[in-house]
């Protein structure tokens, strides 16, 4: 199914890696670039650290059938990191991953999506988080690094705020347990292998992962301070169909898990329909429906440069907010309806346009 280039051998030392890093990519050579030598960076150490994380760690690039390949910057990398370099016919970044946990030697897999930066300290949180015990898999943050541009700040603003997602996503509550997403997870590879591995899902297949490992009892963590720079999408419309994707995904989830799927999940529904109902209400010369909805936007665009201090990022986050509401609220409608009228097992969407 793929085919293996090894560009560098283990540590001086020979010691069998701790971590094996999996990384799926598609047609992003320049991305993976920037990740591979975040990874660089973060992965030189003194010699006294011989033995720690950094040493023990093999990074496992899977490229996902594609036409523009990240060969030659594997190769760039392969003094620096203990590297290999899988392909595979394209078949989604789940099917990737699953190629990279069968090719992997680390006791733990770490997951890392193309678009993300690794900041110092990251394994050093890690590692002292898996000394306890406790932890079978774990997932971390993300964040907006100040190299973003505006749009990319207003999407993570969006993704992580109180005001658009219930603070549910890479906080410290959540609503029932911490369910890991696959652009910062990791998972001992003995509970990896005893769940079966992801699914054939094209999306939410993390979720359904976390699900199944909570099920077969296995323990979660957040690991706060292993967080990563994650780029997103670079514009709404990507990130339109990312989260649409998402909403889709959650009532696929509740067939597969009956009973999580939450209220909460259903406001962005909830306020697809205010929204609707306002719009119908343009005629008639009323426009109380819309004060709730200006003052949403004044409340984003405050909390926002509050967090932020950035005035550009933060006019931009009340249209990413709609975006996030919309399209998820849109995508979850669209799913019931496919599901519960018209009987379909698996409804997609913007299937073509994973990667985008």
């Amino acid at each position: 199914m793929f085919t293996s280039q090894p560009f560098a051998t283990l540590s001086t030392t020979q010691i069998p890696p701790r971590y094996s890093v999996i990384i799926p990519v598609f047609n992003r050579p320049d991305e993976l670039q920037e990740l591979l030598q975040s990874l660089s960076s973060v992965m030189k150490s003194p010699p006294e650290r011989l033995t720690n994380a950094y040493e023990l760690t093999e990074i496992i690039v899977v490229e996902d059938g594609s036409e523009v390949t990240s060969e030659r910057v594997c190769r760039r990398f392969e003094k620096n990191l203990n590297i290999r370099y899988l392909q595979q016919k394209n078949a989604g970044p789940a099917a990737a991953r699953n190629t990279g946990a069968r090719a992997a030697k680390g006791d733990w897999l770490i997951f890392f999506d193309s678009d993300c930066v690794i900041p110092e300290g990251y394994f050093d949180a890690v590692t002292s988080a898996l000394s306890q015990k406790g932890v079978d898999f774990y997932g971390g943050p993300d964040r907006a690094s100040t190299d973003f541009t505006a749009t990319q700040k207003a999407i993570d603003y969006t993704m992580t705020s109180f005001f658009t997602t219930g603070g549910i996503r890479g906080g410290e509550r959540n609503l029932d347990r911490y369910y890991p997403r696959s652009f910062n997870m990791g998972i001992r590879k003995m509970c990896f292998e005893d769940v079966g591995g992801f699914s054939s899902l094209r999306f939410g297949e993390d979720l359904e992962l976390s699900m199944r490992l909570h099920a077969a009892g296995f323990r979660s963590r957040l690991l706060k301070d292993a967080w990563v720079y994650h780029k997103r999408r670079t514009d709404l419309i990507k990130f339109f169909k990312q989260v649409y994707n998402s909403g889709m995904a959650r009532v696929v989830l509740n067939q597969l898990h009956p009973h999580t799927m939450k209220p909460l999940h259903l406001l962005p529904s909830l306020f697809v329909l205010y929204l609707a109902i306002a719009i119908l209400l343009l005629p008639s010369g009323t426009t109380v429906p819309w004060y709730p909805i200006g003052l949403l936007i004044l409340i984003l665009f405050m909390d926002a440069y509050r967090r932020m201090k950035n005035i550009s990022a933060s006019l931009r986050v009340p249209p990413a907010a709609f975006c996030q509401l919309c399209g998820y609220g849109l995508g979850l409608l669209h799913a019931w309806v496919l599901i519960h009228l018209f009987r379909r097992k698996e409804p997609r969407a913007f299937e073509k346009t994973f990667y985008k």
